[in-house]
């Protein structure tokens, strides 16, 4: 069976069957794309070990990351495995391995900073709609956890007078519940009265010729980067730098990581535990007040508390 074939019967698949996402479609469609252009015309009986490592040697060559070569290799592992549970025959999409990948680094913010940027719009923002607007996306990203494209899809329905608790579908489809702050909370509804009463969506345009539409993921970034500057803050800002600056404030409280994993709506808490050894400083400062002025552990610690308690207890005669 030809792979171009094959590529566009486990694309329609993805749509049709699975409810992937736009996104997650346009990726697969781009990836597999690129496949056919480099393997041409051959069938999906043609592939061999050999003929996917020229091509993990091709995608090299284009100076991709390998983080960026998996993405490439894991849209042709679902395919092989769409053809196996097909009946098609083909190599086993376990053949194909994936790069080793360096650990990701976690951008998050401090509070100094962190506070500075949830102020900003009340300092360089003059129109009141825009500035009260852009409060609450910042104070939503924030203190709510939400992806962007989530926050892009937020609508009006979802949010009540009293509505502290939303669930949206995120990432893959699933749904999970995601918790307003106070803030998040008392800064929507200081925006609604100049919402656009037409609009199903949170956060729209406010200008006069897109007034009322769904902002998009590009507005919502270049929002959060264009306040980071004028904050000061001299490092990329993102909206998914005030998702892991969040996380990270609350496992610096100690939050345990798999309530982190459920609120982030991560399927796998090893994505959950890129956040465990990001800050060796607070880590150093929470082991200095532990050891302060003591020369043994805090196992000895107990024992000696417990030892003194016998001792204060009266006879028993």
């Amino acid at each position: 069976m030809q792979l171009a074939s094959c590529i566009d019967l486990f694309l329609h698949h993805l749509q049709d069957a699975k409810n992937a996402s736009p996104k997650t479609s346009e990726n697969y469609t781009l990836w597999l794309g690129r496949a056919i252009e480099f393997f041409w015309s051959c069938t999906v009986q043609d592939l061999t070990q050999l003929w996917l490592l020229q091509r993990r040697r091709a995608l090299k060559n284009q100076w991709l990351s390998p983080k960026t070569i998996n993405y490439h290799i894991v849209a042709m592992r679902s395919m092989l495995k769409f053809c196996k549970k097909n009946g098609i025959s083909c190599l086993d999409y376990d053949a194909l391995d994936l790069a080793n990948i360096d650990p990701r680094e976690v951008d998050f913010l401090d509070q100094e900073d962190i506070d500075r940027l949830l102020q900003a719009p009340n300092i360089y923002q003059r129109n009141e709609a825009k500035r009260t607007r852009d409060t609450a996306i910042l104070y939503c990203l924030y203190g709510t956890w939400l992806r962007v494209s989530e926050l892009c899809s937020l609508r009006l329905d979802q949010i009540g007078s009293e509505a502290w608790q939303i669930r949206i579908i995120g990432k893959g489809r699933k749904m999970r519940s995601v918790f307003l702050t106070r803030a998040a909370f008392d800064a929507i509804q200081t925006a609604l009265p100049h919402h656009p009463w037409w609009s199903p969506y949170v956060f729209v345009s406010l200008a006069n010729n897109t007034k009322g539409k769904q902002l998009s993921r590009n507005s919502i970034e270049a929002l959060v980067r264009d306040y980071a500057r004028l904050a000061g803050i001299n490092k990329r800002v993102t909206p998914h730098t005030l998702r892991h600056s969040f996380a990270t404030s609350l496992l610096k409280k100690w939050a345990d990581l798999r309530s982190v994993q459920i609120l982030l709506g991560h399927s796998s808490i090893t994505t959950t535990q890129i956040y465990t050894h990001i800050d060796d400083q607070h880590l150093k400062q929470t082991h200095d007040i532990l050891n302060h002025n003591h020369h043994f552990s805090p196992w000895d610690q107990s024992h000696q508390k417990h030892d003194q308690s016998q001792r204060d207890q009266p006879d028993s005669a």
